[in-house]
């Protein structure tokens, strides 16, 4: 027995589900990445209060370690972790607004099905 084709606007809620569905995939796959991103700058700030004013500080630049100042780097990593949160609240936000456009799609599209199947009851049984 062959499925009857399913309307138009139920492929059209189908789409979009499928749509939204991957964009959460893809702010999940980049909020994981910032989150790492602020650990690991997080991390570094705090050897880097840790260490001396006097102490040689180096960092990567390509495939060169170059020596910089403590202060420079700290404002840099400083600068860099605000960024980072700033972007996870947004991607964080992305993420409850696509949810959200989930459960709705959700719904649409559980009404369209549940009156074909109300339909297809004999009538009595109600």
């Amino acid at each position: 027995m062959s499925q009857p084709e399913l309307p138009p606007y139920l492929r059209e809620q189908l789409a979009r589900y499928d749509q939204v569905q991957q964009n959460l995939q893809a702010v999940l796959v980049q909020r994981q990445q910032v989150e790492l991103e602020l650990g690991e700058t997080e991390k570094a700030l705090e050897e880097l209060g840790k260490a001396s004013a006097s102490e040689a500080i180096y960092k990567f630049a390509g495939n060169l370690l170059v020596k910089v100042q403590k202060d420079e780097v700290v404002k840099e990593l400083t600068e860099k972790k605000e960024l980072a949160g700033t972007r996870k609240l947004v991607l964080s936000k992305q993420e409850a607004r696509f949810r959200e456009s989930l459960k709705e799609l959700q719904g649409k599209i559980d009404d369209a099905v549940k009156p074909k199947a109300a339909q297809q009851q004999p009538p009595g049984d109600a």
